[in-house]
């Protein structure tokens, strides 16, 4: 396979890394990144020959006079704040780059409209990182629901819970406009991997919705699922904190635990292979979850009414800042 020049848009930012194993680990290289923060020694560690800016503008400037090159740029990775990834895959399709988007690949889904209108003006592709639809305990998960008889109903529960410090709310991460809020910026993932393996949604109720927690009940063709999502260390279980852990997954199917803790390392890695051999996850796969989270965002909680995750009964915690 011919190697392919890469550009970065975030590389400070917490994802970056996996973003440039991935490249480095399918044979490419990473010619420019542009973060406007500049603490990005982590690019030693794969690529100590990048050309970093941290104005958007000679970033520009520097790509724009690849073209033509050796070095032109083939993709464009974006690892920034969720509320610029529209902002940048545009960017990167007028650049004339395909583009790679960590999920969410948007925070509306009328956005995902107007990135496919881009796609079809500028002949460029968008792709988005959907891991766990690559996770070998999902794909089986997914043959099993397949083969099943079609009127099998599953009962799902599914408990997320990833610690965060004060930090958290005072980073764009805190702000609901910028991230999407808790059910998008930490379960966006979740939610694509429910509705790939379970079906489309006929019913979504919210229980319980904070800045730090969100429980709601999603009734989809093949599954009844209720979830708890947590960036609050509080609301870690007994077994989590005896193991000095800080971050709780669990997903129980008919009552049995499934087990899928191992295997995340190279999910980037396998989404960039099948990206560059031309069977990367595309715009419209992305639609569902954006939809579903949008959803999340918007509705009005209900409280503790119906059929709602145990979890959500947690007594609700006061934003550490009082806000």
């Amino acid at each position: 396979m011919v190697m392919k020049n890469f550009a970065l848009i975030g590389v400070a930012g917490y994802v970056a890394p996996r973003h440039l194993r991935a490249i480095s680990g399918t044979g490419n290289r990473l010619v420019a990144a542009y973060d406007k923060f500049d603490s990005v020694g982590i690019l030693d560690s794969y690529f100590p020959d990048t050309a970093f800016f941290t104005e958007q503008e000679l970033f520009d400037r520097h790509c724009t006079k690849l073209k033509g090159s050796e070095k032109e740029i083939d993709y464009l990775s974006i690892c920034t704040p969720n509320y610029l990834h529209d902002a940048h895959t545009r960017y990167g399709l007028r650049m004339g780059a395909d583009v790679i988007c960590e999920k969410p690949l948007v925070l509306n889904p009328w956005n995902i409209d107007g990135l496919k209108k881009m796609e079809q003006e500028t002949g460029h592709r968008i792709y988005t990182i959907l891991q766990l639809r690559l996770h070998e305990s999902i794909i089986a998960l997914k043959q099993k629901v397949d083969s099943a008889p079609r009127d099998k109903i599953y009962d799902v529960e599914l408990t997320y819970i990833t610690s965060r410090g004060n930090w958290y709310y005072t980073s764009w991460k805190g702000d609901e406009h910028k991230s999407g809020g808790v059910a998008t910026n930490i379960g966006i993932h979740f939610y694509d991997m429910l509705q790939w393996v379970f079906g489309n949604v006929k019913s979504n109720i919210v229980h319980v919705s904070t800045h730090d927690r969100v429980a709601g009940y999603l009734e989809l063709d093949r599954a009844r699922v209720r979830y708890f999502l947590s960036i609050n260390a509080d609301t870690l279980p007994q077994c989590a904190l005896e193991d000095g852990k800080r971050t709780y997954r669990a997903i129980n199917i008919d009552g049995e635990e499934f087990e899928f803790s191992q295997g995340f390392t190279e999910l980037h890695t396998e989404s960039y292979r099948r990206i560059l051999s031309g069977n990367g996850f595309g715009v419209e796969d992305a639609r569902a979850a954006i939809n579903m989270v949008y959803d999340i965002r918007n509705a009005q909680p209900v409280g503790l009414k119906g059929d709602y995750h145990p979890m959500a009964r947690l007594p609700i915690a006061k934003h550490p800042f009082g806000w």
